[in-house]
This record gives C-alpha cells, sequence and structure tokens, in this order.
C-alpha cells in the first residue's frame, strides 16, 4: 500500500493546489459574472470541449494507451519498442485531433441547437454561445496531446508533471477573468469577459502541452511527428479504444442529457449546477483522479505478471483509502453547503437567492461522491484485462436510469435544477454497484470481512464529525455572510473542527492502517539508505 500511498500522495499533492487556484478562479467569475445570459453561454461553451477532453483524451484513450505502453516498456528491449509505439501513436493522434477539433467547429451551430435550443428564445444567448464555443474549442486538441504525455509519464510513475499541469490552466483563466473585468470597466459588460476567458480556455491549453512537452524530452523521451501510419500495434489500440469510447461515451452522454434538462429551466439554472459541481469535483479530482491515475499502470503491471492477489490487495487498499477520504468529504460538504456557498460565492452579481439554490444542488450532487470516486477504482479492474466492453454496459445501464429519474424529478415531481443533481448522484450510484457485482462474479476484487470493517469504521467517526458540523453550523451561521475576516474564521473553525474530530474518532476506531501510516512516517525519518531497505521490506 505505501507505493500506492506515495504516488496517489503527489497527484493529490498538486491537485490541492490546482484545486484551490480552480477555487479562486470560480469566485471571481460567480462574483464577476453572477448567474445570468453571459455566465450560461460561456459554462455551456465549456462543458463541449471538456466533456469531449473526459471523453476521448483522458478516457477511452489513456485507460487504453497506458497499459499498452505499460506492457512495452516490461518487454526485454522495452525503451526502443515503447519509443516507436508512442511515436507511431502520437503521429496519428494529432491528425484525428485536428480533424476532429476543425469538424466540430464548423458544425457548432447545429450542435448548440441540439443542446440548448431553448436559448434561442433570449435574444442573442444562442449567437453568444455558439461563437464563444468556437473560440473556446482548439483547447481540446492541446489538452488531448497533454493527456498522451501526461500518460507517457504516468507508465514510468511520473506522476507530478500531469497533476502540475491544471495549476497552468487554473492561473491562466484567472488572468482571464481578471483581463475581461479589467476591459469591462465601468460598462457592466458581461459579454466581454467572455471574450476574454474564452480566449483564456483555449490558450491555456497550449500552455499545458508545452509545459508537458518539456517535462517529456526532461525525463529522456523523444517524441517525433512522422508521417501517420496504421501500424498493427495502432491498429490494436484503436479496437481497445472503441468500445472504451463507447463506454465513456455514455457516461459523457449522460452529462448532455444534464446540459439539455439544465438549458430547459430557468435561466442561470446551467451556471448554478455547474458551480455546484466544482464543489464536488474538489474532492472527486483530488481523490477519485489521484486514485484512479496510480492504480491503472501498477494494477496493469501485477497482471500481467499474473499476480492476481496482489492485484486484489492493491484494488482493496486504493477502496478503503477512497471511502477513508470521500465518506467524510461527502457528509462535510452536504452540511456545510450553505455555509462554504455563502462564505466563498455570494457577493458582486451573485446573489444570496441564487447561494440558496447552488447549496441545495451542492447537497444533491455529494449524495454520490463515494460512488463517483469508487467508480474510478473499479473501471481499472476491466481496463488493465483489456475488457473496455464490460463498463459499456454498466454505464448504458446508469444512463437509462439517469434519464428516467431526470424526466420524473424535473418534470413529474417539480424539483427542478435540485432533482437533475439527485438523478446524476444516484445514477453514479447505481454504476457503481454494477461493476463491483462484475468483478466480483469474475473473482477479480472481493469485498472481503477487513475492508467492511475499516469502513464501518469510517463511518462511525463520519458520524461523531457530522454531528459536531450540525452543530457549529446552528452556532456559527450569522458568521458565514459577514466581513471577510468574519467569513474566514468562521470556516477554519468548522474545518478544523471537522478534520480534528474526524482524524481523532478514526485513530482511536481504527479507521485508519495505524501500521502504515507509522510505516509512511518512520520512512520520512528514515536515511536514503534506510528508506531504501524499508521500501524493499515494505
Amino acid at each position: 500500500m505505501s507505493a500506492l500511498i506515495r504516488h496517489t500522495s503527489t497527484i493529490a499533492g498538486f491537485t490541492v493546489i490546482s484545486r484551490i487556484f480552480g477555487f479562486v478562479r470560480d469566485m471571481l467569475l460567480a462574483r464577476v459574472l453572477g448567474a445570468g445570459l453571459a455566465a450560461d453561454a460561456y459554462q455551456l461553451a465549456f462543458t463541449l470541449p471538456n466533456t469531449f477532453r473526459r471523453l476521448f483524451a483522458e478516457g477511452a484513450f489513456s485507460v487504453a494507451f497506458v497499459p499498452m505502453y505499460s506492457r512495452k516498456l516490461a518487454d526485454e528491449d522495452g525503451e526502443a519498442q515503447a519509443a516507436k509505439f508512442a511515436n507511431d501513436v502520437l503521429s496519428v493522434f494529432i491528425w484525428v485531433l485536428f480533424g476532429f477539433s476543425a469538424l466540430a467547429m464548423i458544425a457548432m451551430a447545429p450542435i448548440i441547437y441540439g443542446l440548448a435550443s431553448e436559448y434561442q428564445s433570449v435574444p442573442g444567448k444562442f449567437e453568444l454561445s455558439v461563437f464563444l464555443s468556437r473560440v473556446i474549442f482548439p483547447y481540446l486538441f492541446f489538452i488531448s496531446i497533454v493527456a498522451m504525455l501526461t500518460g507517457l509519464l504516468n507508465a514510468r510513475s511520473r506522476f507530478a508533471p500531469g497533476a502540475i499541469a491544471p495549476i497552468l490552466f487554473n492561473l491562466t483563466l484567472i488572468s482571464g477573468i481578471i483581463g475581461g473585468w479589467y476591459w469591462r470597466g465601468a460598462s457592466d459588460d458581461d459579454i466581454k469577459v467572455v471574450y476574454v476567458l474564452s480566449a483564456a480556455v483555449a490558450l491555456s491549453g497550449f500552455v499545458q502541452m508545452v509545459y508537458l512537452w518539456w517535462a517529456v524530452r526532461r525525463a529522456g523521451l523523444k517524441l517525433h511527428i512522422g508521417v501517420p501510419k496504421l501500424t498493427p500495434e495502432v491498429k490494436r489500440l484503436g479496437i481497445i479504444i472503441l468500445p472504451a469510447t463507447f463506454g465513456a461515451g455514455i457516461y459523457q452522454i449522460s452529462q448532455f442529457v444534464d446540459t439539455f434538462f439544465a438549458t430547459s429551466l430557468p435561466q442561470g439554472s446551467l451556471t448554478l449546477l455547474k458551480m455546484a459541481d466544482r464543489l464536488n469535483q474538489m474532492p472527486l479530482g483530488i481523490v477519485g483522479i489521484a486514485l484512479g491515475t496510480a492504480i491503472l499502470p501498477m494494477l496493469s503491471r501485477h497482471i500481467q505478471s499474473d499476480n492476481p492477489g496482489e492485484a486484489q490487495r492493491l484494488q482493496a487498499n486504493a477502496f478503503e483509502m477512497a471511502t477513508l477520504l470521500t465518506l467524510p468529504a461527502a457528509a462535510a460538504l452536504a452540511i456545510c453547503a450553505p455555509a462554504f456557498v455563502t462564505a466563498f460565492f455570494v457577493g458582486g452579481k451573485f446573489k444570496p437567492e441564487d447561494g440558496v439554490i447552488m447549496a441545495q444542488i451542492t447537497m444533491a450532487l455529494v449524495a454520490g461522491l463515494p460512488a463517483y470516486v469508487i467508480v474510478k477504482i473499479l473501471n481499472p479492474g476491466f481496463f488493465a484485462r483489456s475488457d473496455t466492453r464490460t463498463p459499456v454496459y454498466t454505464a448504458l445501464a446508469a444512463l437509462t436510469f439517469n434519464i428516467g429519474l431526470n424526466v420524473w424529478f424535473i418534470w413529474g415531481l417539480g424539483w427542478g435544477i435540485v432533482g437533475l443533481a439527485g438523478a446524476t448522484a444516484l445514477s453514479a450510484s447505481l454504476n457503481c454497484l454494477l461493476l463491483y457485482a462484475v468483478l466480483h462474479r469474475r473473482g477479480w476484487f472481493r469485498f472481503n470481512g477487513r475492508l467492511a470493517l475499516r469502513i464501518w469504521r469510517q463511518l462511525i467517526a463520519t458520524a461523531a464529525m457530522s454531528a459536531l458540523l450540525w452543530w457549529l453550523m446552528d452556532l456559527l451561521s450569522g458568521h458565514f455572510g459577514g466581513a471577510v475576516i468574519e467569513r474566514v474564521w468562521s470556516l477554519v473553525a468548522l474545518v478544523g473542527a471537522g478534520l480534528a474530530v474526524y482524524g481523532a474518532v478514526g485513530w482511536l476506531v481504527g479507521a485508519v492502517d495505524r501500521s502504515e501510516i507509522e510505516l509512511l512516517l518512520h520512512r520520512r525519518r528514515a536515511t536514503p539508505e534506510t528508506a531504501s531497505s524499508i521500501e524493499t521490506n515494505s
């Protein structure tokens, strides 16, 4: 477990920094734009390349490319084979990306109409959405190259550069918001802000690509873009990617379905949903992406060496780490959402009534937070075995369930955007249960008594923390919307007390593996020689 913790900590550490900058970005965006016409148009425009990025570059491509590249590295004369494979893939990949991006930009108007036809009822909103989408879409080209370069480094257990790149993204967007706000001046023209911000999104992709290319060169890898050739290995990669794309595509289609429903609701609904999802994405990005990124190459190596026992142990450890962090995060966000939204977002053009709805959306979304993260741990169990079909079927079932719930919650029960968020959480939980059921039936991963006992102890610690937070929320309720210093100390007290109680109760009841913590602490104090010995014996 020590290697998993070390790699996850590296990714999570830089991801925390990125999420902090992302939080600053969203605070500025909320206060500068609020939840109006320009904000909705920007959120829709950014949804398109971001969804395709998750679908292909960081979804299907990564889960197919990293295991194949890792296996080539493990072979005799692996460096030469891996380098040739990477160059062949890059030479084809870059032209596929260019062609897809060009076609999407040409067809942007009908794409936006399919997602948000209701925007035509608001003068100028549809046209603005189309224009911003075309400005932002080149981001997909750059960030897809970033995903491939990150995969090369991750396969070599160099996780830091890929985790640093999002920091550059957020810094570029913060600069764009400030630049747009300065250009707007006293005119109060939000369209000027989204013009600059959309250009900053495209620029951020280029900045990240340049940085990752430098990191790859620094790691001693030399990539060359040549004449595209469909070699047998590239064809095999394509065959693996195809069902993985459909699997990830089903999940991303559900994102488009949610966007479609959100754009049919009152103005500002899409913006409030995306803002609430940022709070949900804070622990999801730190824990889920870190664990999912770290576990795939390690799991692939265990399976390649025909070591099912180590593969089971690795996934159990990842499952335990996921619940250790996401159970308290979900409970804390659900209880403290009104405090976080009021303190961080309400102000400027973001009104208190917007904050109330955003807090309700956040509460609904985080109900599925453990499931969102656990899915990222269970999926590699299939991908590492080159089984990309099973996640397709489970995701399809979850999508069908999600659409049915959306119709019922939004139109049947009239729960609006909050109902949409609840449907998302429930469908993610269903997907998680289905994935585990298949892994269990095939004997690839079993939920044993030790893991169940550990999670039970984590739930005890979470319950103790929740009781304290509930009491503090009532005690400090008048301070979350006060002056800046008042907001800061009240949130620090809230978060600090929650962390202290969860950590103390968790330690007492055994919610965390004490031996692993003691091993890590001993390694930090050890000399390089001693640390090497510990690593060998662990």
